[in-house]
């Protein structure tokens, strides 16, 4: 698979999915950056040190930016019901505290200065808001040629999550997302809501995951056990008892593209307007005119995600 920078905003999801990354053995995490988005920029930093720590990895973190590219704030009000998602971070995670620290050196300051000295391609997987990438891509435009494949996770076709129109990373800075998908990378794939929401985990999944008794594994089942009784609490039937581990089906996707399936399309993100600002619009008409941007996933194979992230969280770091 070869080398690989995980990007994140450190709640539930990613850490499952940073434990996978730096567990699974084709796969050669060389740095974690941090984000602004489920919580503000130390917090998502704390976690995911508090992540890497608690499975025994000593991946490098890098902390990133703090806010939007462009903006002051959030585009608009951010309403989340109790017991939603949003109930699922903001906070630190249930780890012990790190012991070890951020680096000295920004996240977008290393992003660059990798991404021109590489002498091979590296792979690029945020899974927050695209604020740092969209800001290296800004200082140096030839970094793209640098990246093997990009895979977001990000944005939806059929419906938002924290409006009708947004996922909530795309919403948080639809100029990066914007900037990052307009680019021009050679292989970039989108990983929706669409598709997501696909690959849900089960209480008995988890039940599975503790038995495993893993630093990952035991750590894994408790944060999506947190997510299962925060959606149950919001939605209830019929997804009582399983959640969605976003994230992580990136992360999956890399090392088995057959989790998710999609179609290479044009992808646009919109930038204005107070109920559509956010949306990823995804021309999937058959005679389109646009250049096709993306591989969108619009669906996955549950069985074939959980059970790739059971085996790799039963795996112990070093």
């Amino acid at each position: 698979m070869g080398k690989v920078i995980l990007d994140v905003d450190t709640g539930t999801d990613d850490a499952v999915a940073i434990m996978f990354a730096a567990l699974h053995p084709d796969l050669d995490l060389v740095a974690v950056t941090t984000v602004n988005g489920n919580a503000p920029l130390a917090t998502t930093t704390d976690n995911t040190l508090r992540v890497l720590d608690h499975i025994g990895s000593d991946v490098p973190v890098y902390a990133g930016l703090a806010g939007p590219i462009a903006r002051r704030g959030l585009p608009g009000p951010l309403h989340f019901q109790q017991g939603s998602e949003n109930d699922m971070h903001g906070g630190p995670l249930p780890l012990p505290q790190a012991t070890s620290t951020a680096q000295p050196v920004g996240a977008v300051e290393f992003l660059v200065e990798t991404l021109r000295s590489t002498t091979e391609q590296i792979t690029l997987v945020p899974v927050g808001p695209l604020s740092n990438i969209a800001t290296a891509l800004a200082i140096d435009p030839s970094i793209r040629d640098a990246v093997a494949q990009v895979v977001i996770m990000g944005g939806a076709h059929d419906y938002g999550n924290v409006t009708p129109s947004a996922e909530f990373n795309i919403w948080i800075d639809p100029e990066a997302a914007h900037m990052v998908l307009s680019a021009g990378f050679e292989h970039l794939t989108l990983v929706t809501l669409d598709a997501t929401h696909q690959a849900l985990v089960t209480r008995a999944d988890c039940d599975a995951l503790t038995a495993i008794d893993t630093p990952a594994s035991r750590a894994a089942s408790a944060l999506i056990t947190r997510r299962i009784e925060a959606y149950s609490a919001n939605h209830g039937a019929p997804v009582d008892q399983t959640a969605p581990v976003h994230d992580a089906v990136c992360t999956a996707y890399l090392v088995d593209p057959a989790v998710v399936t999609t179609r290479y399309l044009h992808v646009s993100v919109e930038t204005t307007g107070p109920l559509t600002v956010g949306r990823t619009v995804v021309d999937t008409r058959p005679n389109a005119v646009m250049a096709p941007n993306a591989h969108v996933a619009f669906t996955a194979d549950r069985d074939r995600f959980v059970n790739l992230l059971t085996t790799v969280l039963s795996r112990r770091s070093g």
